[in-house]
């Protein structure tokens, strides 16, 4: 009996820290063109210290019933630290690029995520982690001031 208590009391303590892992996982993903897949980031540092970020997006835009509606950036626990909404449907130009200046990245933070969305999956696609210490990585660049 005292053996259970000692296994139950240790699966609950490490039972938040699992459910917190698992919270925002940029490793799993569909790449379904259902889903928006984010192909390609260009990270640029301002004179004011904010950031823009020029983002290309993939998606199987189908008209308003179904389209990617937008982008944003992370840090690696999925607090937004920035965002673009997309106002229409790319049917006839895939990928394509949007930009979004004035994030503000606190100086503390080397990576951030960039995840795209859809109005009807929401995210799900492919992500980019953009190292902010390396000049260019897989699917980013960065320049900085």
């Amino acid at each position: 009996m005292k053996l259970m208590k000692v296994r139950a009391l240790l699966i609950l303590t490490f039972l938040p820290f699992t459910l917190s892992a698992t919270e925002f996982d940029v490793e799993s993903f569909s790449t379904s063109l259902d889903y928006a897949q984010v192909i390609r980031v260009k990270a640029v540092q301002r004179n004011d210290t904010s950031w823009c970020f020029h983002t290309s997006v993939r998606h199987n835009d189908q008209s308003w019933g179904h389209y990617a509606d937008g982008w944003e950036v992370t840090d690696l626990n999925g607090n937004q630290l920035g965002e673009r909404p997309l106002a229409h449907p790319h049917d006839n130009e895939q990928p394509f690029t949007r930009s979004q200046c004035g994030i503000n990245i606190p100086d503390e933070l080397t990576q951030v995520v960039v995840r795209a969305k859809c109005n009807q999956h929401g995210f799900g696609g492919k992500p980019v982690v953009v190292d902010l210490r390396q000049p260019k990585g897989k699917g980013f660049t960065v320049r900085r001031r």
